[in-house]
C-alpha cells in the first residue's frame, strides 16, 4: 500500500538537511494533491456507473464505518 503524504513526511523529516524544509513540506502537499484528485475522479468514475443517489449513499456509509460516527 503507498504511504499518505503525512506518513512519508514523518518518515523523512529526520533525514531533512537544515534549509530544504520547504521544499519536503512542497513535495508532500503535492502528493496529497494527487491522491486528492486521484479520489475525486473514483468517485466522479463510481458516480457515472451506478448514478448519484447511490454513490452518496455508499460515501456515507463509508464514512461512518471508518469514521466510527453515526451522524450523516
Amino acid at each position: 500500500m503507498k504511504q499518505t503524504a503525512v506518513e512519508w513526511l514523518l518518515e523523512n523529516i529526520a533525514y531533512i538537511p537544515m534549509g530544504f524544509e520547504i521544499d519536503i513540506i512542497k513535495q508532500a502537499k503535492e502528493m496529497e494533491k494527487q491522491q486528492k484528485l486521484k479520489h475525486q475522479l473514483f468517485i466522479g468514475k463510481v458516480s457515472d456507473i451506478i448514478g448519484f443517489e447511490k454513490t452518496i449513499e455508499l460515501l456515507k456509509e463509508c464514512n461512518n464505518i471508518i469514521g466510527g460516527n453515526d451522524a450523516e
